[in-house]
């Protein structure tokens, strides 16, 4: 199963707060990379926030997502959605 892990930045940070928690964020998402949690990873344009793809469940991803400095610290906040196969274009396969 695969999750869309929806991030948006709820409480800004202060340039303190960036200095301190930035540089255990980054390291921690990349061994999630590293790991295949994450398969994909992407930094949104609407506004600040990432978007990862996700290998596993809705409560593996939580679980994952919550474990993150941003998360932890109340800066960030993440929307899951799982999301399969598009199952209708079976149909177009002959039997």
């Amino acid at each position: 199963m695969k999750v869309f892990a929806v991030g948006t930045i709820i409480k800004p940070l202060t340039d303190e707060q960036k200095d301190q928690i930035m540089p255990k964020e980054v390291p921690h998402t990349l061994q999630l990379y590293l790991d295949e949690k994450i398969d994909q990873f992407w930094f949104r344009q609407d506004r600040p926030g990432v978007i990862f793809l996700m290998n596993g469940t809705v409560e593996e991803a939580q679980a994952t997502v919550d474990e993150l400095p941003l998360t932890q610290g109340g800066f960030m906040k993440f929307e899951l959605t799982p999301v399969g196969p598009l199952m209708p274009l079976g149909r177009l396969i002959p039997q």
